[in-house]
């Protein structure tokens, strides 16, 4: 129950007495975070209905990138889009992302949902077994922050092609 005196001998050899000196203050910095609009893009319309809706606009932002982008959007209540962030450029077949550098951008927007997205260089947009560990940690994270993942799309070519996790009920 109590430390024997023995055992308090010990607990303050681990703490050796300092000499004292003058104590100088210690300034602690003060931040600010902010989100800085870049650039805008047109849309059709500002609100997503579906996995195409999100597929076309990512498509429309990405462009013929030769390199693996990851993006998200952050939608509000009424699914509007607020804004579009790239989390991460890659190679030419990975993307390195970790779900703390995709939610920032929607804390700092205050986002309600987010649409995840990526681009295959490839053409095929199946998802790799990384894509489907990496949507889970993204679900898992947003329940824990009280922001859902609506969607994770995989787009592929410049064609129509796409692949939605909420269309195959793999969210």
């Amino acid at each position: 129950m109590y430390a024997t005196p023995s055992a308090a001998a010990e607990q303050e050899s681990l703490f050796p007495h300092v000499v004292a000196r003058p104590v100088r203050p210690y300034r602690v910095p003060i931040y600010r975070c902010t989100l800085v609009r870049e650039a805008s893009c047109t849309l059709a319309q500002p609100q997503i209905r579906s996995s195409r809706d999100a597929a076309v606009v990512f498509r429309q932002y990405l462009g013929a990138v030769d390199r693996e982008h990851f993006m998200v959007a952050m939608l509000d209540t009424k699914n509007k889009l607020i804004g579009l962030n790239t989390v991460s450029i890659g190679s030419l077949n990975a993307s390195v992302v970790h779900p703390r550098e995709v939610f920032k951008p929607a804390i700092l927007a205050n986002a309600n949902t987010i649409l995840c997205a990526h681009n295959h260089p490839s053409g095929a947009p199946q998802p790799s077994q990384e894509d489907r560990l990496l949507t889970r940690k993204l679900v898992l994270a947003g329940e824990a922050l009280g922001i859902k993942v609506m969607d994770h799309i995989i787009v592929g070519d410049g064609s129509e092609t796409y692949f939605s996790f909420a269309d195959e009920q793999q969210l």
